[in-house]
């Protein structure tokens, strides 16, 4: 059976090419840069997290060791559980990322962290025993990978921070960002320079 064409007014074909042309345009202008830098900030919090909840999670048993061999060390043992309740106690999620007084915070608590365990290496320097015992060492080589880590974590995450940023104030992702993506808002970043400034502790073999 012969069914009859349908005849698609030119007019119609012309607005769909015009369209498909647009979109690819569009593409290559960087329409969609500002969902997925904000999906690449994301991520790198996540890793943040993950790093300084790994640090937070050697600490009772790096205070435990301590204690055993240097236990008249009490002000600075006291001193690095403190600091590790801080920093555990401010519950983080994605919102933190807008809110520029609490990451403020979160970062001033994590470098409290900091240096009470700096402290706390420096004590152990002072106690031959406990610097040749073996799950000593093992915490202390997980600390320094550690905050090696937390290191690259953060360094991963304030670039990503600064390229979303950056593109929701520049040209084109300005344009972008008043039509399409107006209800996304700047990030808070890490602040360069901090009191605190996470001193990595200092951890000798």
């Amino acid at each position: 059976m012969h069914h009859p064409k349908i005849a698609v007014p030119g007019r119609i074909v012309f607005r769909l090419v015009v369209m498909s042309m647009l979109a690819l345009v569009l593409t290559g202008c960087g329409i969609n840069n500002i969902p997925t830098y904000d999906e690449q900030v994301k991520s790198a919090w996540s890793q943040v997290e993950n790093q300084y909840q790994r640090r937070a999670d050697l600490v009772p048993n790096l205070v435990e060791t301590v204690k055993g061999f240097a236990e008249q060390e009490r002000e600075t043992l006291t001193a690095v559980i403190e600091a590790r309740s801080k920093a555990t106690s401010i519950q983080v999620d994605e919102s933190i990322l807008n809110n520029p007084e609490k990451l403020k915070q979160f970062q001033q608590v994590q470098g409290e962290l900091s240096s009470a365990l700096s402290r706390l290496m420096a004590v152990s320097e002072r106690y031959p025993d406990l610097k040749s015992n073996q799950n000593f060492l093992a915490l202390q080589s997980q600390l320094e990978g550690t905050e090696n880590r937390i290191a690259v974590a953060r360094r991963d995450f304030i670039q990503a921070v600064e390229r979303y940023n950056t593109e929701i104030r520049t040209f084109p992702g300005r344009i972008w960002h008043s039509f399409l993506y107006s209800e996304m808002e700047l990030r808070a970043n890490f602040e360069a320079t901090a009191p605190n400034a996470e001193d990595a502790p200092q951890v000798e073999f």
